[in-house]
């Protein structure tokens, strides 16, 4: 813990110099970074670890390059299940693609249980410094009557719920999808970009230990073996290597089917055209099917006002490409730590406030071109027809679909690359920032 010397930024009446709501992988990175240069973090978390939450358990090169950023060790020796690339099925064809040789990122991707990897992180962060307070679920800012600046949150702690206030010169929202922070100061999300829907599940398999990510373009149900149904939305299964297999499926906003399905019977119907041998059956489930919604391509905006920055889900951080949360939330934590570290270390005051709107700025040349073609990627595929030409006439040229891999994953070296990274480099130049 950090000593509440003379050095502080904190007020008279502040509980600590930033608090950091949610300790998912945004929260808890964020709060990392902050209490390893110094700072008083307060970490607040609506529920008690270990937990669980709703995901692949997948983790590209991308995502594990935060990971090891942040000093985590990623070896096999430490828990974590690699994978050598994606395996994509659909049209008739399956295609190995292993993840590329970059210099930028490892050329590994990890999979590794949510109840484990949010612990874990959360862990992290409180032995960099930062108190974390479990069960403590805030329903809101706090701003001030004047200048309508965020200067801390209101929660309820404990079993009995009790309401207590925390306050702090700048307040991370961490919050993930429900964003509630950002809707208590009236941050909206943009209904124009792209939200996912997905449902997963765990079964016990023998294709828990797997080389590859497995991605299905195509779900069909062949439940009636005459008339195979072409359902809605790609399908992932991805070995936990534990005996276990995370199968689950995902549908976009752009799809018509968005909203009028039943999410749990159509991966019922897909899982029961799988194989027998595969084991995706009720009687080998692991627990309960369980859904999330997924905010992607910068869907919450301004990500920084009035003392509240908003990281990873909450601000709508999700890649439109593929679906991936984890390394971008991480992502987007670090770039708020840095600009939040520069800031605590100006007086209050304009140049505060100057260094704070580099994180919306970071952000947008990160990852907002790349976002805005995503959102539009997001379209194009949401159209079933569109989809299934793509399906049909990409997957058997593999050339085409490593250039997609790359693409898709953000798995690409903008300065040394191949000429494929040139191509996806001077794309994302040229589309306008989301």
């Amino acid at each position: 813990m950090n000593d509440f010397s003379s050095t502080t930024r904190r007020g008279l009446d502040d509980d600590a110099e930033v608090i950091v709501v949610g300790a998912g992988p945004a929260g808890s990175t964020a709060a990392t970074y902050l209490a390893r240069a110094g700072l008083d973090v307060l970490l607040l978390e609506k529920s008690t670890f270990p937990r669980e939450k709703v995901c692949g358990d997948g983790l590209t090169p991308r995502g594990v390059k935060q990971l090891i950023d942040l000093g985590v060790d990623t070896r096999e020796e430490a828990g974590w299940l690699h994978n050598r690339g994606l395996r994509v099925v659909g049209g008739g064809v399956t295609l190995e693609l292993d993840w590329p040789d970059l210099a930028t990122f490892p050329p590994y991707g990890v999979v590794r249980p949510r109840q484990d990897f949010d612990e874990l992180l959360a862990r992290t962060a409180q032995r960099a410094g930062a108190r974390l307070l479990e069960q403590t679920t805030v329903t809101g800012a706090i701003t001030d009557e004047r200048s309508g600046r965020v200067i801390g949150v209101a929660a309820k702690v404990g079993p009995d719920k009790k309401p207590v206030t925390y306050k702090a010169p700048l307040v991370l929202a961490c919050d993930g999808v429900s964003a509630r922070l950002a809707l208590s100061v009236g941050l909206e999300k943009n209904d124009k970009r792209p939200m996912g829907v997905a449902v997963r599940r765990y079964y016990a398999s023998p294709r828990t230990k797997d080389d590859y990510l497995e991605s299905h373009l195509e779900l069909w149900d062949r439940s009636n073996p005459d008339e195979p149904a072409l359902l809605p939305g790609y399908g992932w299964i991805f070995g936990m290597g534990d005996g276990t297999v995370n199968v689950g499926l995902g549908i976009l906003s752009t799809s018509k089917a968005y909203g009028k399905t039943d999410y749990r019977a159509l991966m019922r119907s897909w899982l029961d055209g799988t194989p027998e041998e595969w084991g995706f059956r009720e009687h080998n489930a692991v627990g309960k099917v369980g859904g999330a919604a997924l905010p992607m391509g910068f869907n919450r905006t301004p990500h920084y006002r009035d003392g509240l920055l908003l990281v990873g889900d909450a601000g709508g951080m999700v890649n439109p490409f593929n679906g991936e949360g984890i390394g971008y939330a991480m992502e987007s934590a670090r770039l708020a730590a840095e600009c939040v570290i520069q800031a605590l270390a100006r007086p209050e005051g304009p140049a505060r406030e100057k260094a704070l709107a580099g994180y919306p700025i970071a952000l947008k040349q990160s990852l907002g071109h790349y976002y805005r073609l995503g959102n539009v990627f997001s379209k194009l595929i949401g159209n079933p027809v569109v989809m299934r030409t793509a399906t049909k006439y990409g997957l058997p040229r593999t050339t085409l679909m490593k250039l997609v891999l790359k693409l898709l994953a953000g798995l690409y070296d903008p300065r040394d690359g191949d000429y494929m990274d040139k191509m996806i480099t001077v794309a994302t130049r040229f589309a306008p920032s989301a």
